[in-house]
């Protein structure tokens, strides 16, 4: 995917109204220091679209950017930060199943989990419930130069167990630094919105 152009559309907090759009809609869920806003930027070549930030759970609401006019990246709340207060959480929580349960056009989310480590138990409910809701995530295991590559296989074996995947569920290892697996992310999120390479170049 070529990005001629990419902007922040929306952005909806607990109250707000979900937009209805028309075109073809991918989420990305993930713990709040996963490395989610790093992934984004990357993925659009920019280096400060989505904002990273020192302190975790600074997403606090659902952001939609706006592809070269063919299709949106659905950024959710980040989860599993443990300064946020109980009732915040449950806030973010019914915010993200309000979405994946009221979109018309979510293709594809996305689960982002840390390579070096097992998941935990916020990733495996997060996991969990996003089969619950009708959909089959695809992870992404982020921060992909923080190890050798000799570990790779390990730490993917590691996360699929510590995730109890469905069967072939497809685990793309990532790098913000070296950006590889950006093309493999484009590849599925085109085959998913049913977009040509050709149109996007």
């Amino acid at each position: 995917m070529i990005i001629k152009q990419v902007n922040l559309e929306t952005v909806c907090g607990v109250t707000s109204v979900l937009p209805k759009n028309e075109r073809a809609e991918v989420a990305f869920a993930g713990k709040s220091n996963v490395g989610k806003s790093s992934l984004i930027n990357g993925l659009m070549n920019r280096k400060s679209l989505a904002r990273t930030s020192a302190q975790p759970g600074k997403t606090q609401t659902i952001n939609f950017y706006n592809v070269n006019d063919a299709l949106y990246l659905v950024d959710l709340p980040g989860y599993g930060y443990a300064k946020v207060s109980q009732s915040e959480k449950e806030k973010w929580g019914r915010l993200i199943e309000r979405y994946l349960h009221g979109s018309k056009q979510l293709r594809a989310v996305f689960l982002l989990v840390d390579i070096r480590h097992e998941p935990g138990a916020n990733d495996r409910t997060m996991y969990e419930w996003i089969c619950q809701n009708g959909y089959e995530p695809i992870i992404i295991a982020t921060k992909l130069d923080k190890i050798n590559r000799s570990q790779l296989q390990k730490q993917t074996k590691l996360i699929r167990e510590g995730l109890h995947t469905r069967p072939g569920t497809k685990i793309i290892p990532f790098s913000s630094v070296t950006k590889q697996g950006r093309e493999e992310i484009w590849a599925e999120i085109e085959t998913l919105c049913g977009i040509e390479s050709e149109e996007s170049i």
